[in-house]
């Protein structure tokens, strides 16, 4: 027998993940325009609240940035499974440059705010390609699928690390050197992850049945809703994620107004987001299936510490109170990884893409409703109601969460890596 670095009853490094062929590339170019992004993202926000001093308008800048994805996801999950993943990636990254360079061009020409959220509308609509691509790439890329559940911790963890490093970088450059450098930052990686993809990932033609022309687009798409609507195991598992970002959402569309402007709002926002690479470290260290046992517990500790932000204690204690609650944000990972798994390879495109619009449209969402609280009570009291809102839904998931199935799942999706193993 050959054993698999990923074999059932070993937890693989992550230096085993990263000696894939051809991931530490993919890796790195993803993590370069997340953290390029993020920074955007944060300038953005910074620029229309210093021009409005509103806590609804900044949320709704964020909100503006994740909204549009819902709509970008669900129409192109057929895109995704009818042409190759690495030409999708790549003229999504190249039209996002292009996107966020006419929001330079806005920022510093312009004073209105609709032309601004209008052009980000489209950078993140044409992300949606990007995202579901990517997932896509990475279960081809890894036949072990132990090593495949190491990779998404790898790359939630990445995601949380650059995401807290644009935020609070991008805070920094609006109050030191102003939003320019942020944007041209942004443009420059989405022009090196596009260079990436066109010289190390391989062409790969597209499997499975595909309907004609656009009845045939549209028809891909009401079956991928049906066959994920009808699931037992990722119904469930998109519900909790929807669920939960009202929790998830709160600290981040709220951090700003929080701070006021004492200049504390980038690493207000990165709080939860270092707590969450904390958190992924420790869940990655378990086994895959002690992990999957571990989704509904940490799910209903996620929104407990936020509950005390009512109290309004000091910023500092905001700031722990955000860490706490972005490490028991860990169970996101076992959680995403069970559902690529699960889902039948030939539709994974399409029902990558309708399960992220779900979520991204309950965050979008969730951040409104943030911003709604705060504005008609105090950025904590929002924050705060949105916790108990939130835990409430979680209950009401886990009281009806089919153990049973996703364990069973869970066995036959990483029986398959022991067996090739042999």
């Amino acid at each position: 027998m050959i054993r698999s670095e990923g074999q059932a009853g070993s937890v693989p490094t992550y230096g085993a993940v990263l000696r894939v062929p051809r991931y530490l590339p993919i890796f790195l170019a993803n993590a370069l325009s997340m953290w390029g992004d993020y920074i955007a993202r944060v300038t953005v926000a910074a620029v229309v609240f210093e021009r409005t001093t509103s806590p609804l308008a900044t949320a709704t800048t964020l909100a503006v940035s994740l909204v549009p994805t819902f709509f970008g996801r669900s129409l192109v999950g057929p895109i995704v499974d009818r042409f190759p993943y690495k030409w999708v990636l790549i003229w999504s990254h190249l039209v996002r440059a292009a996107c966020v360079l006419v929001i330079m061009w806005l920022v510093f020409t312009t004073s209105t705010l609709w032309l601004i959220f209008l052009v980000l509308f489209a950078l993140e609509l044409v992300g949606g390609a990007s995202t579901a691509s990517n997932m896509v790439l990475l279960t081809d890329l890894f036949e072990d699928r132990h090593l495949y559940a190491r990779a998404v911790g790898l790359g939630a963890m990445s995601e949380q690390f650059n995401q807290a490093i644009g935020l609070a970088v991008g805070g920094g450059l609006v109050a030191l050197v102003g939003a320019e450098t942020g944007l041209l930052l942004d443009l420059l990686t989405f022009v090196v992850a596009a260079l990436v993809i066109l010289f190390v990932v391989p062409l790969r033609p597209v499997t499975g049945e595909r309907g004609k022309g656009l009845r045939g687009f549209v028809r891909d798409l009401s079956t991928a809703a049906g066959d994920l609507a009808r699931h037992p195991v990722l119904a469930r598992l998109v519900t909790l994620s929807a669920v939960a970002s009202l929790g998830i959402a709160a600290p981040e569309a709220l951090a700003i107004p929080i701070a006021g402007r004492n200049g504390w709002g980038g690493a207000l926002m990165a709080a939860p987001i270092v707590g969450a690479v904390v958190g992924i470290l420790v869940v990655g260290r378990r086994d895959v299936h002690q992990q999957n046992q571990s989704i509904v517990p940490l799910a209903l500790l996620m929104p407990l510490p936020l509950l005390a932000t009512a109290l309004h204690p000091p910023i500092w204690v905001v700031a722990a109170l955000f860490f706490v609650s972005g490490m028991l944000q860990a169970f996101m990972v076992p959680l995403q990884a069970t559902f690529a798994l699960v889902t039948e390879p030939a539709l994974r495109g399409r029902i990558f893409s309708l399960a992220g619009s779900v979520s991204i449209a309950a965050a979008g969402l969730s951040f409104l409703a943030a911003g709604w609280v705060g504005q008609h009570t105090s950025a904590h009291q929002g924050v705060a109601v949105c916790a108990a809102v939130c835990l409430a839904l979680i209950m009401v998931v886990a009281a009806t969460w089919p153990h049973r199935r996703v364990r069973t799942a869970v066995d036959h999706a990483y029986a398959a890596t022991s067996s090739r193993a042999a």
